[in-house]
C-alpha cells in the first residue's frame, strides 16, 4: 500500500475522495495470499539476475526475474522430462540433460540426452548414452575449452564385483553400476579423458580377492563394501549427482551422496595415468585427493564424526564473483538430511595448501570436521529436501538456495534475513493456479542458478516480461511488494506537505538515485536522477490536486498541491 504523508487541510472535496479511493485500492493488492509463484521480495536487499531452473515432470526450461515473469522459455517436445542439470553458456546457448518420460529411470537422475540449443531452442549438439553397459545421470560440467565431463553408471557384473572384493550380500541384483567420469569433445563426439572409480578400489574382507589391504591407511581409495543404498536397487553404489571444476588447480570435484561425502580428484593426468595411482599434477595418478563429510567410509572415524547426509550441489565458489568477495573459491554444499526436516547450506574456505600441493588432515581426517558456517532457513524446519537442491553465492554475498523436494527458493542476507522467495507453481507436471497449496515432492525441483543481468548471454536479448508459470497470477503482487519497502531505512524528508509553491526533499540514504513525480491521471510532471542529498521541486505550474512521489522507481508517497 503507499505510505501517506500526512496532510493537516484538504480543501477540495474530489480530492478527499480520490485519496480514499486510491488507499482502498492499493490495500486491495494484499487481498491475496500467494502460495506460488512469488512469495516475497525486498528489492533493495535482494541480488539482481535471472533465475534459470528446470521442474521435474514437464519439459520446459524456464528463466524468470525477481518478480517471478517469466522472461525466456525453452520449449521441448512432451515426451522429454529433466535428467536434471541445466546450464546457460555465455553465447546464450541453453546445455541441458533430459531423458524420455516413459524410458527407462532406473533410479532418479537417470538420463539419456545431454544437448545443447541456441537461445532461441535450435538444436546445436547433443549426445546419448543409455545402454545396459552405460548409463548418464544427474549432471555435466562445461569447461572452458567447450568440451563436456559427464557422470555415467557402468555396468559390472556380479561375478567381477565379487571378484573385486564385494561381499554377496551387497549384490541383491547380482550387478554392480559404479560411477566412470568422462570428457567429450562435443565437435566429434569423441571421448578424451576417463576416471573410473573402480580404478581406485580396496576391501579388507578377503585376502584372496582383488584390492586386499587395510582400508583406514588408504584414504584415497574407495572401500568396494561401504555400502548405504541397500535392497533391490543396491546396483546405484555411489550416485554422484553433482561436478565441479576448477580449472586454475585443473581438479573435479564430485558430490557422493551414498557415501555422504565430496570427493576431489585431479584432472591433470592422462587417462593412462588416472586409472593408476602415480601421475598428474598431484602424483597421484587417480586416486581421491581429498574428501569430506564421513570418515566412516575409510574407517577412521564413528557416526559422531560425519558432517555430510545425502549431500548435493558440491562446487567452489567462483561464479559470478570475483576474488575480492569474501567467498571467492571458498566451498559450498547443500546438506539435505541434517536433522529431521531440516536441510542446511555450507560453506567453508577451500582446505588446498599450495605451498604443499595438498589437502591438509586434522587428527588423520581431512578438514574441516565440523562445519562452522552452516546456512539455514529463519525457520529451520521451512526449508528441507531430502533429495536435490542446491546453493549459489550472490555478487552481493546474498545465498541462493534452493530446496529441491519442495520447489521452493529462498535469497538469504549475510545476515540470515531471506530477501527473496519463489515457489515453482507446480502439481506433478500440471501448472496450477494462484492460490492453490503445493505439496512437499509434488513440484521437484533439481537446482536453481541466479545469472546477473551482466552476463554475455543476454547481451542484446529480449528479456521483458512474457508472463507467470502460475495460472491466474496477481499481477500486481510484485508492485506492492517493491512500491512497499520500509521507508524508515531512507530517511526521507518531504516538506512542506501540502504545497503551495516548492517542494523540498532531504535525504541522507546514499541509494536514492531518481525522483519522480505523476499526476493523478498518470502524467510524469518530474523526472531527476541525482547524486545529491536533496532536491526542490517548483508546484508553481502544477494543476491543485494529489501527486505520487516516486523514489527509485519504488517507494511511493502522497502529495497535495494547493493554489498560492
Amino acid at each position: 500500500m503507499y505510505i501517506v504523508i500526512f496532510i493537516s487541510r484538504i480543501k477540495i472535496v474530489r480530492t478527499t475522495i480520490f485519496s480514499i479511493l486510491l488507499l482502498c485500492f492499493c490495500v486491495s493488492g494484499f487481498s491475496q495470499d500467494q502460495t506460488v509463484g512469488l512469495l516475497s521480495y525486498k528489492k533493495h536487499l535482494t541480488a539482481e539476475g535471472y533465475t534459470l531452473f528446470f521442474p521435474r515432470n514437464q519439459s520446459t526450461v524456464f528463466l524468470i526475474n525477481n518478480c517471478g515473469e517469466i522472461v525466456h522459455q525453452w520449449d521441448d517436445n512432451e515426451i522429454y522430462v529433466p535428467n536434471n542439470a541445466v546450464y546457460l553458456l555465455e553465447d546464450g546457448s541453453l546445455v541441458k540433460c533430459k531423458k524420455n518420460f516413459n524410458g527407462f529411470t532406473g533410479t532418479e537422475g537417470a538420463g539419456f540426452f545431454v544437448e545443447i540449443r541456441s537461445w532461441d531452442n535450435e538444436l546445436f549438439w547433443s549426445y546419448q548414452s543409455e545402454t545396459p553397459d552405460e548409463r548418464l545421470h544427474h549432471d555435466i560440467e562445461v569447461l572452458t575449452n567447450g568440451n563436456i565431463l559427464m557422470i555415467a553408471w557402468e555396468l559390472r557384473s556380479g561375478e567381477e564385483a565379487i571378484a573385486n572384493g564385494r561381499l554377496e550380500e551387497f549384490l541383491t541384483t547380482d550387478v554392480l553400476y559404479p560411477d566412470y567420469i568422462f570428457e567429450i569433445n562435443p565437435s566429434n563426439n569423441e571421448k578424451v579423458w576417463e576416471w573410473h572409480a573402480w580404478d581406485h578400489l580396496i576391501q579388507d574382507v578377503d585376502s584372496t580377492k582383488l584390492n586386499f589391504g587395510v582400508v583406514s591407511e588408504h584414504p584415497e581409495l574407495i572401500d568396494i563394501n561401504y555400502v548405504e543404498n541397500t535392497g533391490i536397487q543396491d546396483w546405484d553404489w555411489l550416485h554422484m549427482n553433482a561436478i565441479d571444476y576448477h580449472a586454475q588447480l585443473d581438479q573435479i570435484m564430485l558430490c557422493v551422496p551414498y557415501f555422504n561425502e565430496l570427493w576431489i580428484i585431479d584432472h591433470s593426468t592422462t587417462t593412462e595415468e588416472a586409472a593408476g595411482h602415480t601421475g598428474g599434477n598431484s602424483g597421484k595418478g587417480g586416486d581421491l585427493l581429498y574428501r569430506i563429510g564421513n570418515p566412516q567410509s575409510y574407517k577412521r572415524g564413528t557416526l559422531d564424526d560425519q558432517i555430510l547426509f545425502f549431500p548435493h550441489d558440491t562446487h567452489w565458489a567462483n561464479d559470478f564473483i570475483d576474488s575480492e568477495h569474501p567467498n571467492y573459491n571458498d566451498i559450498l554444499i547443500f546438506n539435505n538430511n541434517v536433522q529431521e526436516n531440516v536441510s542446511t547450506m555450507e560453506i567453508f574456505e577451500n582446505p588446498w595448501d599450495e605451498s604443499t600441493a595438498n589437502y591438509p588432515m586434522i587428527d588423520g581426517v581431512y578438514a574441516p570436521n565440523i562445519f562452522e558456517n552452516s546456512i539455514s532457513h529463519p525457520n529451520s524446519t521451512s526449508f528441507y529436501s531430502r533429495g536435490l537442491s542446491g546453493v549459489q553465492v550472490l555478487p552481493n554475498e546474498n545465498i541462493l538456495g534452493c530446496s529441491g523436494g519442495q520447489g521452493y527458493f529462498m535469497e538469504l542476507t549475510p545476515d540470515n534475513e531471506i530477501v527473496w522467495e519463489y515457489k515453482v507453481p507446480i502439481i506433478n507436471g500440471a501448472f496450477v493456479p494462484q492460490g492453490v497449496e503445493v505439496d512437499y515432492w509434488e513440484n521437484l525441483t533439481f537446482r536453481a542458478f541466479k545469472y546477473p543481468p551482466s552476463y554475455e548471454a543476454f547481451d542484446g536479448k529480449d528479456l521483458s516480461p512474457k508472463g507467470h508459470l502460475e495460472l491466474n497470477p496477481n499481477i500486481n503482487y510484485c508492485d506492492s511488494l517493491t512500491s512497499n519497502q520500509n521507508l524508515t531505512e531512507l530517511d526521507i524528508n518531504i516538506f512542506p506537505n501540502p504545497v503551495s509553491s516548492e517542494l523540498h526533499i532531504e535525504w541522507s540514504d546514499s541509494e536514492i538515485r531518481n525522483i519522480k513525480m505523476i499526476s493523478i491521471l498518470g502524467q510524469k510532471v518530474f523526472d531527476l536522477d541525482t547524486r545529491s542529498n536533496s532536491v526542490s521541486i517548483s508546484t508553481n505550474e502544477f494543476i491543485r490536486g494529489m501527486y505520487v512521489l516516486l523514489v527509485n522507481d519504488a517507494k511511493k508517497f502522497l502529495v497535495v498541491v494547493e493554489q498560492r
